[in-house]
């Protein structure tokens, strides 16, 4: 039997809650002894749908202020942008199947140029820098 791959819609609504653990020895920018936060798609999704038109961020605002939210010292940073990249394409999966830009995920506002997610989207920068024009962000 063949495998059939998760479309990003399917892969942003996993049936998993978040998690806070303990890390017993240094990972990525967190050190030993140090509680991060591993989040899920969909919050990292809300997150993104809670910044104003207008206005951006970075994936390291977002990794400090669901840290916080979620009482950990860190958000984890390999799932983070994982996730990030998640949303995009299930954001832009939408707009391709006919939902209206201001009703789908503005992904936009965390990625840009010199985002590490922007290499990697199978839709290209063309649509996130319109995207950023439209709303006077930088691109």
């Amino acid at each position: 039997m063949a495998y059939k791959r998760k479309s990003w819609q399917e892969k942003l609504h996993i049936d998993k809650e978040a998690e806070v653990k303990k890390n017993d020895a240094d990972f990525a920018d967190i050190p030993a002894g140090c509680t991060m936060l591993i989040a899920t798609p969909l919050i990292v999704d809300k997150y993104i749908r809670n910044i104003p038109k207008g206005s951006e961020t970075t994936l390291q605002q977002m990794r400090k202020d669901l840290a916080a939210e979620y009482h950990a010292q860190y958000t984890c940073p390999i799932t983070s942008g994982i996730f990030l990249r998640i949303v995009a394409e299930a954001a832009h999966e939408e707009f391709e199947k006919g939902k209206p830009i201001s009703k789908i995920t503005p992904f936009w506002r965390m990625i840009n140029s010199k985002s590490p997610a922007t290499k990697k989207l199978t839709f290209g920068y063309d649509f996130v820098k319109e995207q950023r024009s439209k709303e006077g962000l930088a691109t």
